[in-house]
């Protein structure tokens, strides 16, 4: 699949850049966290971004986990046994600790692939339509806010590539037959 996404993105001179920016919660609404990367995607003189969250199994390089972590992270909670706290990147900051830091053997930066496989590739219609495809309330202002940014970027992904182009990519996230 990632072959696939790198061949579309050769095929068309598209180049992608993927930075990380954070991390915290996706979705409108969402308590767990995760990794979070700003993607764009340029060509030529056209270009647009989506924010893209890692799932949260690949997200944080390194996970802590201790039952009794205090002030490590400059916070005065207990966590329990079963809490993981992720951060990325910050050994520095933990480098006396002697509890069990380990890295996280699932993490993972998003692919090409991973990123091509999530964008809006159809028109999603009028609001109530987008409500009825994908099963949202359509007296919700929470729905309201996702069909806007998803409005948003099928517009932007048709900037950037034509109708030629995006029957490719809608073929780059489908399983190859045997």
């Amino acid at each position: 699949m990632n072959k696939k996404a790198q061949d579309f993105l050769d095929k068309t001179n598209t180049v992608i850049s993927i930075e990380f920016v954070g991390y915290k919660s996706h979705f409108i609404g969402e308590k767990t966290k995760r990794d979070f990367y700003k993607v764009t995607f340029t060509r030529g003189e056209r270009s647009f971004y989506v924010m893209f969250g890692q799932s949260i199994n690949a997200s944080g390089k390194y996970i802590i986990k201790d039952p009794y972590i205090k002030n490590i992270f400059g916070n005065d909670e207990n966590v329990t046994n079963d809490d993981l706290i992720y951060r990325r990147g910050q050994m520095n900051i933990i480098s006396g600790y002697n509890g069990a830091v380990i890295k996280n053997k699932n993490y993972a930066i998003p692919t090409p692939y991973d990123v091509l496989s999530t964008l809006q590739k159809y028109d999603v219609g009028t609001f109530k339509d987008f409500c009825d495809c994908f099963g949202y309330n359509d007296d919700s202002i929470i729905a309201h806010k996702t069909y806007i940014m998803v409005v948003k970027e099928y517009k932007n992904v048709c900037m950037l590539w034509n109708e030629k182009e995006l029957n490719i990519l809608r073929e780059v996230d489908k399983k190859w037959k045997v």
